[in-house]
């Protein structure tokens, strides 16, 4: 008996077509999935036995996201990471695995905002015991530890106040407790800052910024060195429904190849803006890394091997608020956002009183942060010279 000819609807579904062997690109593929096919009703059965190495289910893992994750674990010097849907989804999947009620988490002072609403929020109505400190405390965060004490947060440098912690200092005295120590490394990109190296347990990286590199992504990365590390985290990620989008991840993969000359070039035209900046009449304090008079310079020279494009500014106490922001506001080549790490540079008023409790913020001038971007500096530098120019003293 002859076989019918399926219908229209069914061809335009199921294709006989098998491509050719042979086809070799220097792009990786994007594999779009939700439901993952299996051979057979006993593979799908065992399908579980998938999760950390295999394909399970489109949300999990294809093989696009399954090579990010593998580039990003090389680059930080680990050997698994897990990819969340944002750098801040990475850090929250971090606080849900290796916390729980009644366990202590120590968290700088300097944390990004949204984790730092986190902890004051979600964390502690859970029954987790949150203690903020001062991020340059060193060896001394060993007399704020205590048997509950899990897991510490460090971030480096911070992301406003640009503070770079002693890492090592802290890594000795949590591991002294049997605590973790995670760090948000994504001001070095993981080329400039190597965390395993020094001690740390666990790698965050909001990949929306250097890696992704254009301001079009959103991506988060949690990194470990330590097979049980990484399955917690991808267990969280499965319960929690932590995928990833092939689409960015792709994008993600197109940025790594140039992610050292751009670094390069945001880490040169950084310095030079940032120079020019330490001496105007308006400044009294550049916070940068690289500048001797920000805190943990040396920390710095010591652990890091460069610098990425992102720092800030303290202005002089007698400009008000609003006279700072009315130079903002004037800025041509400067957009007013809130990331950091694309080609075009971004610069925003923040205000560290509103979110420092264990170390006060004292410094009365307006504080303003500049991420720079792949511009020419020299065009930079002009259009911050005509902003400042406008500055009125009130």
């Amino acid at each position: 008996m002859s076989k019918r000819k399926p219908s229209d609807e069914t061809l335009l579904i199921h294709s006989g077509y098998i491509p050719p062997e042979g086809f070799l690109s220097l792009s990786t593929p994007i594999h779009h999935a939700s439901p993952v096919v299996f051979g057979s009703v006993h593979a799908y059965r065992a399908r579980r036995e998938q999760l950390y190495d295999g394909y399970m289910y489109g949300l999990l893992g294809t093989p696009t996201t399954m090579v990010l994750a593998q580039r990003i674990a090389d680059l930080e010097g680990g050997t698994r990471a897990v990819l969340a849907p944002s750098g801040l989804s990475a850090i929250n999947m971090v606080y849900f695995t290796f916390l729980k009620q009644g366990d202590h988490v120590l968290v700088p002072d300097n944390a990004y905002g949204p984790s730092r609403h986190l902890c004051n929020t979600v964390l502690k109505g859970l029954g987790v015991q949150v203690t903020f400190y001062d991020p340059m405390i060193g060896a001394g965060i060993a007399d704020l530890m205590n048997n509950d004490t899990r897991l510490v947060w460090v971030e480096s440098p911070g992301s406003i106040t640009m503070e770079v912690p002693d890492i090592p200092a802290i890594v000795k005295a949590a591991h002294a407790r049997d605590a973790l120590v995670a760090i948000d490394n994504t001001w070095s990109a993981g080329v400039y800052f190597k965390p395993f190296r020094h001690g740390c347990d666990i790698s965050v990286q909001a990949l929306t910024k250097y890696i992704g590199g254009h301001a079009d992504l959103l991506l988060g990365a949690a990194i470990v060195n330590d097979e049980i590390l990484y399955r917690r985290l991808k267990d969280t990620a499965s319960a929690f429904g932590l995928g990833a989008s092939p689409d960015d991840c792709f994008l993600a993969l197109r940025g790594m190849p140039t992610l050292i000359a751009r670094l390069q070039r945001h880490q040169a035209s950084a310095l030079t803006v940032a120079a020019w900046l330490k001496q105007r009449p308006e400044v009294k304090q550049v916070l940068h890394p690289a500048f001797p008079d920000c805190p943990g310079h040396e920390i710095w020279r010591r652990d890091f091997t460069g610098a990425s494009g992102l720092f800030s500014v303290i202005f002089q106490d007698n400009y008000a608020e609003s006279a700072v922001d009315r130079m903002v506001d004037s800025l041509e080549y400067f957009r007013i956002g809130a990331s950091w790490g694309g080609p075009v540079s971004l610069v925003l008023p923040l205000n560290p009183h509103d979110i420092r409790s264990a170390v006060p913020w004292t410094e009365k001038g307006a504080l303003v942060r500049f991420s720079i971007g792949l511009e020419d500096p020299t065009d930079l530098i002009d259009d911050l010279e005509t902003g400042l120019s406008r500055i009125a003293i009130d």
